[in-house]
């Protein structure tokens, strides 16, 4: 196969395996347009909102612990087919719901999709991709995020307004999860998994398709890295995995206490807060969706040249004085909806080039194969459970003025700067190469 050709094929494989990452982001945002009727239509208190609201994280908790032996056991490929078509139940299921039992049900199906996704997408990127693309690749599942979280917003604009506008903005995701549904079909399963399965002639088919230049010198890498431990039995919770672990652990940490999906998820409400319409405010949370798109590609663009950690600290030190300038907004009689746009631009900037660029591209890389998937869900497990409970008693915090909960926020960032100080560059390095000098 052609070298262009090969290129351009990895792209494709990129990009139909980052719809899940698209789904995932259309999904975590599109309930800010809804929240509001929610919360009238079925006359819920603030913590009863707040929980509604986190159903689906709490459902993103469940999906990225039980996707780990389905993965293994079935193959990334199989499960990611799994998850497009929980997508689309969710979507049908909450714009055709009768009660507020039913809407809990679905929003929780679609979070158990969510929760898969983030395992499994940039897991299966990770594993397919020449180490000299990988970052970029995996990165495009964030990159994907985001565009759907942009998506979301544009749709929710559009909508808002119409009768039972909400029912409306939840079900349009069932489109894009039926197409990605449907691609699926036409990608390759990863050479990693297949090679555990030992179904080397299938690998090596993988690997010549996506352009590996010394497929044999490949294959023996991945082999010799599978007997040096037990296999799929492998026990994730032991002293050699340590430092994986920390590294997987406060990534997702710090990527969720930096408060982003808090405000994905209440944008229009901050926003109103500052006495603007609701239309205004919803207009004024796609200006924040398009700043986290162009922000993650310059991230997708650099993390390969720059590296990972580079891109942490800068992150750090933006993301410290914006959250501080925003809490300082919220400290005064009266908050300027502009003031509050600006800086939350400069917030979702400098996050996106930093922890939102880099955070699934770790997480996917410091865990050796045989113990990958169960890496990658404590790593996603971590992410959820911050964002399950920080969104469900956000409207609880907020109400008090928010200058407590962005001030802590802000606080949280000043302490990634050290955590990107201890973290190893893993740029340009196989994943084998990784496992040795994480584990040895």
């Amino acid at each position: 196969m052609k070298k262009n050709s090969v290129k351009g094929f990895m792209f494709y494989v990129a990009f139909v395996a980052s719809l899940g990452g698209l789904l995932f982001g259309f999904d975590t945002a599109v309930i800010s347009g809804a929240e509001k009727s929610i919360q009238q239509i079925y006359g819920l208190s603030d913590f009863a909102h707040g929980f509604t609201i986190a159903t689906a994280l709490i459902g993103t908790i469940v999906g990225a612990l039980v996707c780990s032996k389905p993965v293994d056991k079935y193959g990334r490929l199989n499960s990611l087919k799994v998850i497009a078509f929980l997508y689309l139940f969710s979507a049908l299921g909450s714009a055709l719901i009768v009660n507020w039992y039913s809407f809990i049900f679905f929003r929780f199906l679609g979070g158990i999709a969510v929760g898969a996704s983030s395992v499994v997408g940039p897991m299966y990127i990770a594993e397919i991709s020449p180490s000299h693309w990988r970052g970029r690749f995996v990165a495009f599942f964030q990159f994907n995020i985001v565009l759907g979280i942009v998506l979301a917003y544009l749709s929710n604009y559009f909508i808002n307004g119409i009768p039972d506008d909400w029912r409306w903005m939840l079900g349009v995701l069932a489109i894009p999860a039926l197409l990605f549904g449907i691609l699926l079909y036409t990608v390759p399963e990863s050479p990693r998994w297949l090679m555990q399965q030992r179904r080397e002639g299938d690998a090596r088919k993988t690997l010549e398709r996506i352009g590996e230049h010394n497929i044999q010198k490949e294959l023996t890498a991945i082999k010799e890295s599978l007997v040096s431990t037990s296999g799929n039995g492998e026990k994730l919770f032991q002293k050699r995995y340590m430092k994986p672990l920390l590294y997987a652990f406060f990534i997702a940490t710090f990527n969720q206490l930096s408060g982003i999906n808090a405000i994905l998820y209440y944008a229009p409400r901050i926003f109103e807060m500052s006495g603007l319409f609701r239309d205004s405010a919803m207009m004024q949370s796609i200006v924040i969706g398009l700043t986290n798109l162009v922000f993650t590609m310059i991230g997708m663009i650099l993390i390969d040249k720059v590296g990972r950690k580079k891109l942490l600290y800068i992150g750090s030190i933006g993301m410290t004085i914006a959250l501080a300038l925003v809490a300082r907004g919220f400290s005064t009689e009266t908050i300027s909806g502009y003031y509050m746009l600006v800086c939350l631009m400069g917030f979702i900037a400098f996050f996106a080039i930093s922890l939102g660029a880099t955070i699934w591209v770790i997480i996917s890389e410091v865990f050796p194969n045989s113990v990958r998937s169960k890496g990658q869900v404590f790593g996603s497990m971590t992410h959820w459970v911050w964002s399950a409970l920080l969104s469900w008693m956000f409207p609880v915090f907020i109400k008090t003025g928010g200058t407590f909960i962005f001030g802590f926020f802000a606080v949280m960032m000043a302490l990634s700067f050290f955590f990107a100080l201890k973290l190893p560059e893993t740029k340009n390095k196989t994943l084998e190469q990784i496992q040795k000098e994480l584990t040895t």
